[in-house]
């Protein structure tokens, strides 16, 4: 394991991967269940990378509402902050559009309010007794920024180790790597969020769901690393194709890396290639339908036509495949929990035994 893992119960998913059952499939297809794991999502978010500040620097967070129902608004000053997006005067959203401002304005009844969240001005309210107050400011949330990206929570205890994981991706120069709008997809998936998950998680399926991905990495090299907040999968190129240039002394120093796979806890996947970055953002729909958010951050576009970063789509459309199979598989009175192989599904058994500690507490 890559740093220590704490100890968590073993009510539901047991501890030694070699006994565990899966969860069963009712977390997959109940909406008793999906309402229950909606708590999950209140700890860190990605908000943005640093290089969209680059043409606005109000940035409304629409994806983070869909995934927890809060409407937030990243601001950059002086300093860069993450505020409520909602106006202290009749909850109308404030930010409407990503944009470049000196302050922000509410258009339903032109409450004004600095960048730094605190209220500016309120038309009609000369008579307003005890006005302003503090809460006529916006709220403020956690801002967590990490290697050129911010992130966001409603509750900033979830524990993630930023920095032994920058130890071993800092090298990659993240700060420097640039939105590409190009690579941004949205797609729909009729599963439930945490089979799109579950799937990401291991790397057993890919030689009998990604022939193409298959030939760019070695599937005897693959390895899974497990941490408290999240699971780091390396995959290995194939003798001459695009690798890592790793400096002297990381601790993958000597190894032909093609890809780090980082999935931090409940549904954000930064796959890292040479030529950039490619994040998946899971966003919860209902117990059978997901929504996927695609950006891409590229570092060197000359590389993006190479090795298992050049496949992204085709992945993608074969995991879609097999994941909608799987949710079918999970409603039949036949099936209800599998068993894991403790040499490839590592990553999943974790994640199964984050989510039932927190409703075995």
């Amino acid at each position: 394991m890559m740093f220590g893992c704490e100890v968590m119960s073993d009510a539901l998913i047991d501890e030694d991967i070699r006994k565990a059952r899966t969860l069963p499939s009712a977390w997959y297809t109940d909406m008793e269940h999906f309402k229950q794991l909606q708590s999950v999502f209140s700890g860190w978010q990605f908000a943005a990378h640093q290089s969209e500040f680059e043409t606005n620097n109000v940035l409304p967070l629409e994806h983070i509402e869909a995934i927890n129902g809060e409407s937030m608004v990243l601001v950059k000053d002086e300093q860069t902050a993450c505020y409520s997006n909602v106006c202290t005067h009749r909850g109308m959203r404030v930010a409407l559009e990503a944009c470049t401002a000196k302050k922000l304005q509410c258009r339903y009844h032109g409450r004004t309010f600095n960048l730094d969240g605190t209220l500016r001005h309120m038309p009609e309210f000369k008579e307003a007794i005890d006005f302003p107050s503090a809460s006529d400011n916006l709220a403020e949330f956690p801002l967590k920024q990490w290697m050129g990206m911010h992130f966001t929570a409603l509750n900033a205890a979830a524990k993630i180790p930023w920095e032994g994981l920058e130890q071993r991706l800092g090298f990659l120069g993240l700060e420097a790597f640039v939105l590409d709008a190009a690579r941004n997809r949205d797609h729909m998936i009729d599963a439930n969020w945490m089979l799109y998950v579950d799937n990401y998680l291991e790397g057993f399926h890919i030689p009998y769901v990604h022939p193409e991905l298959n030939q760019a990495l070695d599937y005897g090299a693959y390895t899974t690393e497990t941490f408290d907040g999240g699971v780091l999968q390396i995959g290995k190129a194939m003798e001459g194709d695009v690798k890592f240039d790793l400096p002297e002394g990381h601790p993958d120093a000597g190894q032909d890396i093609a890809a780090y796979y980082l999935w931090l806890f409940p549904n954000m996947m930064f796959n890292f290639y040479p030529w950039g970055l490619s994040l998946n953002i899971v966003v919860p729909v209902s117990p059978t339908q997901t929504r996927v958010l695609y950006r891409g951050y590229v570092a060197n576009a000359e590389l993006a036509s190479q090795g298992a970063g050049a496949l992204l789509d085709t992945v993608e459309d074969q995991d879609q495949w097999v994941i909608e199979l799987v949710q079918r598989g999970m409603a039949s009175s036949a099936y209800d929990r599998g068993r894991y192989s403790p040499t490839r599904e590592q990553g999943v058994h974790h994640f199964h035994r984050m989510l039932s500690a927190l409703f075995d507490e």
